[in-house]
């Protein structure tokens, strides 16, 4: 129904107008533009029929209007952007090799127990070991740059590297207010760290990023 067509609508609108002018009090200071506009519209609405808006554009009260223009209409939440998202082992699989290859499974598990998303887990280990082909994949089973006391940890096993590094992002970095990934990697990773004297960390975010995307879009 198309309110320019509709006399119905318009006079409704007229009459709530009124009753506006009656309840609210009465504002002397200037509205912003949002009101200014929404008023102008109406008026030339009613002046197709020839009506005129009875009230001036001082009196009415659209404060109300304030609760939309907070609104944020970007259905994304991106406090949980990071955490756990259905995925299947399959589409993490085509996407991982090396030390990785065949991980999409303990990636999804590890990501449901700590409410991480699998994909971001993913994304983190390709970062850190040129897709599972690190010497620190390799030889220490870490697929996460993982440090301890002596330098990067070993691992029994890249399972226990990724339920290691699950549990880290949880409880260190997403539970603690770390939603994003460049706030993760300003403290994962942090530019110009005693620890990274070639200056691999200036990278981390855009490689995580890069990864995350493919794996997410795919």
């Amino acid at each position: 129904m198309s309110i320019g067509d509709d006399w119905f609508i318009k006079s409704m609108i007229v009459n709530t107008l009124h009753r506006t002018e009656q309840l609210k009090p009465r504002i002397t200071t200037s509205q912003n533009e949002v009101e200014r506009d929404f008023v102008t519209v109406l008026n030339q609405l009613l002046l197709e029929k020839s009506l005129t808006l009875p009230i001036s554009i001082d009196s009415i009260n659209l404060n109300s209007l304030d609760t939309f223009k907070g609104v944020n209409t970007n259905n994304s939440n991106l406090g949980d952007s990071l955490r756990f998202q259905t995925t299947n082992a399959e589409k993490l699989n085509q996407s991982l090799d090396g030390k990785l290859r065949g991980m999409g499974e303990i990636f999804i598990r590890e990501g449901r127990r700590y409410n991480v998303d699998p994909a971001f887990l993913a994304a983190v280990a390709q970062h850190e070991t040129g897709n599972g082909n690190s010497n620190a994949a390799i030889e220490k089973n870490n697929i996460a740059g993982m440090m301890g006391a002596n330098g990067l940890k070993s691992y029994s096993s890249v399972e226990a590297s990724i339920i290691d590094m699950a549990r880290n992002l949880s409880n260190n970095y997403l539970e603690k207010g770390f939603i994003t990934i460049p706030k993760i990697g300003a403290k994962y990773a942090p530019v110009g760290a005693s620890n990274d004297p070639t200056g691999l960390n200036n990278h981390w975010v855009s490689g995580v990023s890069n990864y995350y995307n493919q794996l997410s879009d795919n």
